[in-house]
């Protein structure tokens, strides 16, 4: 296998029984776990103080691999077919979401002295695990009902607010007006209920439970709507597990399709396949990689 095709199956492609790749996405994750907590223990100054030369040689070193890290994204994005050309696909390549996120949080902090946006090198970890790319892929699918749930919620907010505004009137501190009655409003909503306003009429007391347990059953409806989607795509992904421990040659077009839609490979595939990948002829069965489009059945 050319070098280069073999350096974007370890850096982009989840392979079953790759242990190089494996091995790879375990010590970047590690290394970003790392940067993280140094980041967070370089604010207290009693512990930075101690050894402000190895924290800077540990975010020094790894700019470093973090930088070769990207170049070699960027160097082998081209053995994928739908970043073909040298210079246009790799442009392609590198104004993707994934890679700016790389670029924000990796290599400005060091180089513009952004500090605090190293914190948000968590955010890289959904590249190296399949459950949290589910996770943004049952949002995306969700993204209607959860809209849905969010336009009631804030519904619920400016209507509650407004009520309590003028139940307890303007003259008191905290219900002066409607903006201001609305941290009041969240606060009830999601019952955390901090105590610093509150509402001390009756009628507003009365209105206060009322829309406390309005909002236990409001926010709620996000954790279901989310659930509901882990519970389906869990389904699909064990389905075809299942059969592939029966001892089947190979995924059907419809499983191809439930395989692509679980894991997430950029090339895709057709129903004429037989399970294996038009791009690169990777059998679905020893690779997880998500289709760009739907599959057609023929």
């Amino acid at each position: 296998m050319p070098l280069r095709r073999r350096v974007h199956f370890i850096l982009e492609v989840d392979r079953f029984g790759d242990r190089i790749s494996r091995l790879v996405d375990k010590a970047l994750v590690a290394l970003i776990v790392l940067n993280v907590l140094a980041a967070i223990l370089q604010t207290d100054a009693s512990i930075y103080e101690r050894a402000p030369r190895a924290f800077e040689l540990f975010e020094l070193a790894s700019m470093v691999i973090f930088g070769l890290e990207y170049g070699l994204r960027v160097w082998s994005c081209v053995e994928d077919h739908a970043f073909a050309g040298a210079l246009n696909g790799r442009l392609r390549f590198a104004v993707q979401p994934m890679m700016l996120l790389d670029l924000v949080v990796l290599v400005l902090p060091f180089y513009l002295d952004l500090r605090p946006l190293r914190i948000l090198r968590l955010l890289r970890l959904g590249r190296y695990s399949p459950r949290l790319r589910l996770f943004a892929r049952v949002i995306r699918d969700k993204r209607d009902e959860l809209f849905v749930g969010l336009f009631v919620a804030v519904v619920l907010l400016v209507a509650c607010s407004t009520a309590m505004y003028y139940v307890e009137g303007p003259e008191k501190p905290g219900f002066q007006s409607i903006p201001q009655t609305m941290w009041w409003g969240v606060a009830t909503l999601t019952t955390v209920g901090y105590g610093d306003v509150y509402p001390e009429t009756g009628l507003g007391k009365i209105l206060g439970a009322m829309v406390a347990l309005l909002g236990v059953g409001i926010f709620a409806l996000p954790a279901g709507i989310l659930a509901s989607g882990f519970s389906d795509a869990l389904s699909r992904e064990n389905a075809v597990r299942a059969d592939e421990m029966r001892g089947k040659s190979g995924p059907s077009a419809t499983q191809s399709a439930a395989l692509a839609a679980i894991a997430g490979h950029a090339h895709g595939t057709t129903a004429n396949t037989g399970g294996t990948c038009p791009t690169c002829g990777t059998s679905l069965s020893e690779i997880l990689i998500p289709p760009s489009a739907p599959p057609r059945d023929p």
